[in-house]
């Protein structure tokens, strides 16, 4: 438990048996009223974002979580199954705790594995991942500084000039899901 005008990004809180990490907070004061903390919150689970605010000196849930290096190994059934490297234990991650970066996972992949206990509440991809090109979407005749749609090897699609080719490999940023250069 730590108070409100304690929280500070990066924690983790637990609010309603969800975990949710602090993205921002602020101290707010008003001419007429108390003064209180406001948030952003990711959800861990879905990462949706809300904001939230807390009356000041208000006791929270803040959580620790215990950061794992994991490989990422394949799909089994509905879930993902990753390898703890220090451990050498398999981990069975739920489809929702993954989410969207499934279209940046391959075989392979090194991800950071938050643990709630004994399960992963949720992984942090590289900022940066090299990946092949599968398929260019053609839009017909192009010009020279127009974007093309980009299909990688792992399903995503991405925005790449219009020099790059099937086969190419290329680096991505994770966060901004945007091209950075050639291989």
């Amino acid at each position: 438990m730590v108070l409100s005008d304690q929280v500070t990004p990066g924690m983790t809180l637990s609010i309603s048996g969800k975990l949710y990490r602090v993205e921002s907070c602020t101290k707010v004061t008003v001419p007429k009223g108390a003064p209180f903390i406001k948030t952003k919150l990711k959800e861990l689970s879905t990462h949706k974002v809300l904001e939230k605010n807390f009356k000041l000196n208000q006791s929270v849930d803040d959580v620790a979580l215990k950061e794992r290096l994991m490989e990422f190994l394949y799909l089994e059934g509905d879930q993902y199954l990753f390898l703890d490297i220090g451990s050498l234990d398999q981990h069975l991650v739920p489809v929702d705790v993954v989410g969207s970066k499934v279209h940046y996972l391959k075989e392979g992949t090194e991800v950071k594995g938050f643990f709630f206990g004994d399960e992963v509440s949720s992984i942090e991809l590289p900022q940066f991942l090299e990946l092949m090109i599968a398929k260019i979407e053609d839009k017909g005749a192009s010009k020279a500084n127009e974007t093309r749609v980009a299909l990688l090897e792992t399903g995503a699609k991405i925005e790449v000039p219009p020099f790059i080719e099937v086969g190419d490999i290329i680096k991505i940023d994770t966060k901004t899901e945007e091209y950075i250069q050639r291989v």
